[in-house]
């Protein structure tokens, strides 16, 4: 490894031991390199840094992470994910308090929450924050903690207790797997506890999901598909499918 590489990321790792995380674009600028530079870097050190989704954390993501990779996953059936997201957010009214799940395809609904709505967002991912902050007129509550980078998100006792305390209009969960018999999965436990508040504490609980999670299981069970009112998806989702989930109570919408 040349020199200035060496320099480059200890100058990294000390950044990252006082901030936790830096933003690619960001790290690029403290170390006056590209970000294809720093991307090379990285890739370079052997496992002393993770990236993931625009975010550079210390280290590797040991447990709970379950193969789901943010920055890998992100570009993956994007038309669907977005398709899904025009769905839920039929759902957002001016003036209501929404839960925003973590994940690569929720980030699609907060870029549609109009920027004069006066809407309160409840998040815990980097994310949807980075997206709902930057929107004047729409109000932040960032749940904190430890921050798992295989999903850029945090947890905490604490921020379930303030999770505990936040009434929500509407919930907007995504999920790794979609299961009709077994229930709905993720691929990161910490996020169990947070989904199940959140759907415990929503007036309208809306599962957003794309077609290709059906039929599939992820290790970290959270809720059953009827503790669901709505179901958000593309046109991809089987018309018998369809049936079923009007006939157990839940409202599908597609775009």
């Amino acid at each position: 490894m040349s020199m200035r590489r060496a320099d480059r990321l200890n100058q990294l790792h000390a950044a990252l031991e006082t901030g936790g995380y830096l933003r690619l674009k960001d790290a690029a600028k403290l170390l006056g390199v590209s970000e294809m530079t720093v991307r090379r870097d990285i890739a370079a050190a052997n496992g002393r840094f993770t990236y993931l989704g625009g975010y550079i954390a210390g280290g590797l993501e040991t447990s709970g992470g379950m193969g789901y990779i943010l920055d890998r996953e992100r570009d993956a059936h994007i038309e669907l994910k977005r398709a899904a997201c025009d769905a839920a957010a039929t759902l957002i009214a001016p003036g209501e308090t929404v839960f925003i799940d973590c994940g690569t395809t929720t980030p699609h609904l907060a870029s549609r929450i109009p920027s004069d709505s006066r809407i309160t967002v409840v998040c815990y991912a980097m994310n949807i924050a980075e997206i709902v902050c930057k929107k004047p007129g729409v109000r932040v509550v960032m749940l904190g903690g430890l921050y798992h980078a295989s999903s850029a998100s945090f947890s905490s006792p604490e921020s379930l207790e303030t999770l505990r305390g936040i009434g929500i209009n509407t919930a907007f969960i995504s999920a790794g797997g979609v299961h009709e018999t077994l229930g709905i999965s993720c691929s990161n436990f910490h996020e169990v506890e947070i989904k199940q508040t959140a759907i415990a504490n929503a007036v309208t609980k809306a599962l957003v999901v794309d077609s290709t999670k059906f039929d599939t299981v992820k290790p970290a069970f959270f809720a059953k598909l009827d503790s669901f009112d709505a179901l958000c998806c593309d046109r991809g989702l089987d018309a018998a499918v369809m049936e079923r989930l009007r006939q157990g109570g839940i409202r599908p919408l597609v775009a």
